[in-house]
């Protein structure tokens, strides 16, 4: 299973760069095309419970740095 994530940023907010470093030391790797990052879950069945705790970790990571972001996993 892959998790997808798009960013918004503001230019009030932090960097493309500083956001990128936060979410590189999560795992996730830089994409290209329709999403931002993406990251490779080590086995193919992530249960619900796994996932939200995840968004939860994302949206802790990027928590104050007044960006928005979408996440999708397949």
């Amino acid at each position: 299973m892959k998790t997808y994530l798009t960013i918004i940023f503001n230019s009030e907010g932090s960097s493309p760069s500083e956001v990128r470093d936060q979410l590189l030391n999560m795992g996730f790797k830089v994409a290209q095309g329709n999403y931002d990052f993406v990251y490779e879950w080590d086995k193919n069945n992530v249960s619900k419970e796994e996932l939200v705790w995840f968004a939860d970790k994302v949206h802790s990571a990027l928590k104050n740095s007044n960006v928005y972001f979408t996440i999708e996993t397949i």
